[in-house]
């Protein structure tokens, strides 16, 4: 449950009241007191007798936004005629939708579009293959592609389920990187399905982004589509949130002075996000960490080890640590979190080292209560949008992806990832930098040219042209 009234649990409520007395100001005290925000109200239509009014709420969920429509039903003279939630007429019909970018008003343009004129493309991309790129869609296209088996921190729900995440991912592409891309959902968890459905979908598209699909299967089914396509495939719970982690991280050790590769680093987390996190930050100069899933710490003596927690137990936690998250995070200097709700509370992160710095993770309820961890260390960030220093990985896919493109790269490289960190943390300036600003908003106008710019350069690329 969110702990404060949220935009995403908006509701609009439409009320007749009488046009004279007190029932605007009535109606708004009894939101407040109810717990809700009122954060708009539109007189719809008036007469001389009554007012038809649309007031919109923001509440914690949906239990609370119920419990304020109850409220409002128990006021005298109030009629309630309808009550719209906002995020779900937002979604009405989906969230995008395909625009041709020529105009087909004549049939002169229409023959040049399509039949006959059109085949002479095709016919110069049959001789010439690479020009596919040049001539079509692909040059400027991302597959958005998922199973549904672990869609946000809903778990496993399915491809219908995942196609509304699917949509707003694409949206994003198109908003922050003018990039066009298409949710792809399949109906399949098996690896060899999914790696033989996107290679035989590959041809028209310039890239991969693989999105909300479990560990381990995740870690095979990129690998062996790295080794299969000739297009970049990169798998954005992994990539997308370790370059946005390393960024933050990078900005947070120069608020409390201190270096990478010199402080004690406690991560929660050893799947998908957590491995491709580490991974990075071992590139980056890491070399005291820590890492923990639910059975503890990870270490070389552990006899469940698959591939994936053997590597980390091989790269990690040279001291052979073998106690609890509590105990790992006793005396570090930063926490990283990619987890589950709750597994710590304030008086764990006052044992970490003084000038603390907690990256608190899980969403849409954090690893510890930030409120709490504020209290204890120097530097909090979370994936929540209504508390400081949000990581969200749409700081860095648009831009990855809009650098990849211009590249025409045929891959992803672990160079490419942390130019994109280092350039996503130097769009904070000196000047900006602070406890409650290490990552820039996603709405800099920056971000995403900058992070394109040095995967472009990382990648060998020249700068973005016009055919």
């Amino acid at each position: 449950m969110a702990s404060v009234p949220s935009v995403s649990y908006s509701i609009t409520v439409r009320l007749e009241v009488p046009a004279g007395g007190k029932a605007v100001s009535q109606i708004t005290h009894v939101v407040e007191n109810a717990g809700g925000i009122v954060t708009a109200l539109d007189v719809n239509t008036a007469g001389h007798e009554t007012l038809r009014i649309d007031v919109t709420i923001a509440t914690r969920d949906t239990e609370h936004a119920e419990a304020i429509v109850g409220a409002l039903e128990q006021l005298d003279d109030i009629t309630i005629h309808k009550v719209s939630d906002r995020t779900f007429l937002m979604h009405l019909g989906g969230k995008i939708e395909m625009q041709s970018k020529v105009p087909l008003r004549t049939r002169d343009e229409l023959s040049m579009a399509y039949t006959p004129g059109v085949a002479r493309v095709s016919l110069a991309i049959a001789r010439n293959p690479e020009d596919v790129r040049r001539l079509t869609v692909k040059r400027n296209s991302v597959a958005v592609v998922t199973d549904g088996s672990a869609v946000l921190g809903l778990g496993n729900i399915g491809p219908e389920a995942a196609l509304p995440v699917m949509e707003g991912k694409a949206a994003l592409f198109k908003r922050f990187a003018g990039i066009d891309a298409w949710p792809i959902c399949l109906d399949t968890q098996d690896t060899d399905e999914i790696v033989r459905t996107v290679q035989i979908l590959a041809p028209a598209f310039g890239g991969i982004n693989l999105e909300d699909i479990s560990a381990p299967r995740c870690f095979e089914v990129e690998a062996r589509l790295r080794e299969l396509l000739d297009i970049p495939v990169f798998h954005d719970d992994q990539h997308g949130t370790a370059i946005c982690v390393l960024a933050a991280l990078t900005n947070a050790l120069r608020v409390v002075g201190k270096e990478l590769g010199a402080v004690r680093i406690a991560m929660a987390g050893a799947g998908a996000a957590g491995t491709a996190i580490l991974r990075l930050l071992l590139n980056a100069g890491a070399k005291n960490v820590v890492v923990c899933d639910y059975r503890g710490a990870v270490h070389t003596g552990r006899d469940d080890l698959d591939d994936s927690l053997r590597w980390i137990a091989e790269h990690t936690n040279a001291e052979g640590y073998a106690g609890d998250l509590r105990g790992a995070v006793k005396g570090a200097d930063v926490f990283i979190g990619v987890s589950a709700p709750g597994i710590l509370t304030g008086e764990d992160i006052a044992a970490m080292n003084d000038d603390a710095i907690v990256f608190a993770l899980a969403n849409p309820e954090p690893e510890v209560s930030p409120d709490e961890a504020r209290e204890h260390a120097a530097v909090v960030a979370t994936g929540r949008s209504d508390y400081p220093n949000q990581i969200n990985n749409v700081l860095a896919f648009p831009g990855v992806f809009r650098g990849l493109l211009d590249a025409q790269a045929s891959g992803v490289t672990q160079d490419m990832l942390l130019a994109a960190a280092k350039a996503l943390a130097e769009v904070v300036t000196d000047e900006e930098l602070g406890p409650n600003y290490i990552v820039p908003s996603v709405f800099h106008p920056e971000v995403s040219h900058r992070v394109a710019g040095a995967v472009r350069e990382a990648a060998g690329g020249r700068p973005r042209t016009e055919a």
